[in-house]
């Protein structure tokens, strides 16, 4: 029996930083289990420089990414998804499209490391604290008992992972 491969989006406003980042960890942290895509609402059309720079350290595979629209997940041709979850509160309070399929949803809202301001140093180590969260979110994710769960104690799960590691969010 072949295991399920689940469809992730991540969306932010911009698709230049935070979205870009938590599409990258899935696709290396999700075992082939999961295909990250990512969008904004008002994409930026680049990836942040201290992102980029970031995932490149880090040995992610960052010459396919790309700043792009979420309507493109709402077309008739795009991956059914599975999971939508937003990762800035801008886009968490905007109408999103309507997803074919109706796929899961949270919250998952980090800060802005494109709009963080500071020296060189410290928006690397913002935006790597920001990695960090969105790491530690998408590790508990994709351990989450998928199957197993029911679509009610499935939704608080993720919904609960959106609440988590609030304290430990860095400061802007």
């Amino acid at each position: 029996m072949t295991d399920k491969s689940y469809n992730v989006l991540f969306l932010c406003t911009g698709n230049s930083a935070r979205s870009i980042m938590a599409e990258c960890i899935l696709n290396r942290e999700g075992g082939g289990r999961f295909r990250a895509y990512s969008a904004g609402s008002h994409p930026k059309g680049q990836i942040d420089p201290t992102v980029a720079n970031l995932l490149t350290k880090l040995n992610h595979q960052t010459s396919i990414l790309r700043s792009k629209g979420w309507d493109e997940f709402a077309q008739p041709n795009a991956p059914q998804l599975d999971f939508v979850f937003t990762v800035c509160d801008n886009a968490a309070g905007e109408v999103c499209p309507v997803w074919p399929g109706q796929p899961m949803s949270a919250h998952w809202g980090v800060p802005d490391p494109a709009a963080f301001e500071g020296t060189e140093a410290e928006k690397g180590a913002f935006t790597a604290d920001v990695f960090r969260m969105l790491f530690n979110r998408i590790s508990v994710f994709t351990a989450l008992p998928l199957r197993s769960l029911d679509r009610i104690a499935l939704q608080k799960r993720i919904d609960d992972i959106g609440k988590s590691s609030v304290a430990d969010a860095p400061k802007a």
